[in-house]
């Protein structure tokens, strides 16, 4: 049984401490030194769930506590020099001007001994370095492209030859028929013997690395149909994916949201395939590329110039904005298309630290993770780390088998989706209707909750005090207190997109927004003395506000009876977007940081 691994939480050893530190720091992972480029805690937290103090790094647990005890063991050395030789073969493959090829290699071999001195660097990290290094100085965009090309190419001939089609589509009365007894059945044994097939196919790299495949014969792709599906994920994800069922479990239809994490050139062609047909069965299937060249990887500009990978994606969303919002990601998986394709941010096999935020809200919201490849599968699975969604890892497995792993998500993790949060506003709707119906008031009010970091528990008791006190002193008025809706695991995401729900249902007779004086009132009624960190705030400091008195305007064009009351529109400019996952400005980050 694999042995579980501590976490390992600063305060133990300052020597160990400034260690850690600088690993984050020469990996260029460290948030607070790097804030453009790395993920905040926050977005992290959308995908990862790390212990309290604990940081997540983007390296198996082996490599993670093999650099932290400072040993250039044998296992660092070996993968170093799988980097350096790499680089050097990809030289001496492209190059054939011996003066560049010779300072080429020099450079790189300067830069290695440099990089590798303290063993501090993470191999992958070292390979992307060394693979810009390249780029940049021989102003090659991709050293890969034709090579992917070619890749793509094969598989596509595959998978339009008449012997593979006759093969996919081969059907054995006796398996086909030998127990279901409707039609139901029958579709659900076909969709899952197609799937079936597809998947065992997706790990077959001779499809799209060997031009001998082109004389493969039905026979041939039938015995590749045939290999064996093996791991601990493979009847959890037929059940996710609605294609069997437990002995006397309904049929029900069920549309998923899947995250697919693509990996080799070639092989995404089989991958698309697959999405193709899910796509079919109703689910929403979101592709995740690189962000630009990794080897022969799949990236996101392959999606847009590979000709044999665009004809694949016809139809397909494109989604090119890497810091997508809530609302808009949400609209996109309300619209009709079932397939969608982001880029993750990196030019890494996986990893989350540099991930975009589109990447990361599309992994928060998703109710899986499909990951292609074994260098993924080490990323998520060689880890101690779980994350906030289920994670399945296919690559090829023992002995020409298909293996199918299976990663639960963190028994912790809190999820709202979309619908949920639209079932809570519509119970807040309710209410309001209710009191309509009574002759009420319907008051909103809006105030600071999350904008002071830190100090949400004292915001909420603010509000919930100066709310309770407007209802003691008005008759026959309902008024909503947000600070009394908000649930552990709810970000700033879900709660500006349930509110906007409410807000705009047109039934807020006055929109209140909270001043000093309101502030005021709650400390005296608590009998406290103002914190200095409370001292002159009012709605205007709040980011959530400031987004809502833009909504109030736009609600009292349409509603022109509703009265808005607080700080005057102008004065609504000092906050703009909340940091990804914070409850705050993200222009308070550079204050709060520690």
């Amino acid at each position: 049984m694999k042995k579980e691994t501590q976490p390992y939480k600063l305060g133990q050893d300052p020597a160990t401490d400034a260690w850690y530190t600088a690993f984050f720091i020469e990996n260029h992972l460290d948030y607070y030194a790097y804030p453009d480029r790395v993920a905040s805690p926050e977005q992290v937290r959308f995908m990862v769930c790390t212990a309290e103090n604990e940081r997540y790094y983007p390296c198996s647990d082996r490599m993670f506590a093999t650099i932290m005890k400072r040993e250039k063991s044998q296992f660092l050395r070996k993968k170093y020099e799988d980097v350096l030789d790499r680089i050097l073969s990809l030289i001496d493959g492209q190059i054939e001007d011996e003066w560049d090829k010779a300072f080429l290699k020099s450079l790189i071999k300067t830069k290695y001994k440099h990089e590798t001195r303290d063993g501090l660097m993470i191999p992958s990290r070292l390979e992307k370095r060394f693979l810009k290094i390249y780029m940049d100085r021989t102003q090659i965009e991709d050293p890969y492209v034709f090579e992917k090309t070619q890749r793509n190419t094969r598989a596509f001939q595959v998978l339009n030859s008449e012997a593979f089609q006759k093969a996919l589509n081969h059907v054995d009365d006796a398996v086909l028929l030998s127990s279901p007894v409707t039609l139901n059945e029958i579709k659900e044994r076909v969709d899952y013997l197609k799937l079936r097939r597809l998947f065992a196919l997706s790990v077959e790299s001779a499809l799209w690395e060997a031009d001998e495949i082109s004389q493969y014969t039905e026979q041939d792709y039938l015995r590749l149909f045939g290999r064996r599906l093996t791991g601990d994920g493979v009847e959890s994800l037929w059940q996710f994916l609605r294609v069997r069922r437990e002995e006397g479990a309904p049929i029900v239809p069920q549309s998923k949201k899947i995250l697919w994490l693509a990996d080799e050139a070639g092989m995404v062609i089989v991958d698309l395939a697959i999405i193709r047909y899910l796509a079919q069965l109703g689910h929403k299937i979101i592709v995740a590329f690189k962000d630009g060249p990794l080897f022969t990887k799949v990236d996101f500009y392959d999606a847009q110039e590979d000709d044999v990978l665009c004809r694949e994606l016809e139809g397909v969303l494109l989604i090119k904005e890497k810091c997508l919002g809530k609302n808009e990601l949400v609209n996109i998986f309300k619209s009709d298309k079932n397939v969608m394709a982001i880029r993750d941010g990196t030019r890494e096999n996986l990893n989350l630290l540099l991930a975009s935020t589109t990447f990361a809200r599309v992994f928060k919201e998703v109710e899986c993770v499909i990951s292609k490849g074994s260098d993924q599968r080490r990323r998520l699975f060689d880890t101690h780390f779980q994350f906030t969604q289920d994670i399945y890892s296919i690559a090829e497995g023992e002995n020409g088998s298909a293996s199918i792993w299976y990663k639960a998500r963190h028994p912790a993790v809190i999820k709202f989706s979309h619908k949920d949060l639209e079932k809570k506003a519509q119970a807040i709707i309710s209410q309001m209707e209710a009191a309509k119906r009574k002759g009420m008031t319907v008051i909103f009010y809006s105030g600071i909750i999350g904008s002071i970091p830190g100090k949400i528990a004292m915001a909420k008791k603010i509000m919930s005090t100066h709310t309770q006190y407007l209802t003691d002193q008005s008759v026959s008025t309902f008024i909503i207190n947000p600070s009394e809706y908000y649930e552990p695991g709810m970000d700033a995401d879900d709660l500006m997109y349930m509110w906007e729900i409410v807000q705009r249902s047109g039934l807020i007779d006055i929109w209140r927004f909270q001043t000093y004086d309101d502030i005021v009132k709650a400390f005296q009624i608590m009998k406290t003395k103002i914190p200095p960190e409370w001292v002159g705030k009012d709605a205007t400091f709040s980011t959530g506000c400031t987004k809502e008195m833009k909504i109030a305007l736009e609600v009292q064009e349409e509603h022109r009876e509703m009265q808005i009351i607080g700080p005057s529109q102008e004065k609504f400019l000092r906050r703009e977007e909340y940091g990804v996952g914070k409850m705050y400005d993200s222009r308070l980050s550079e204050v709060c940081l520690p």
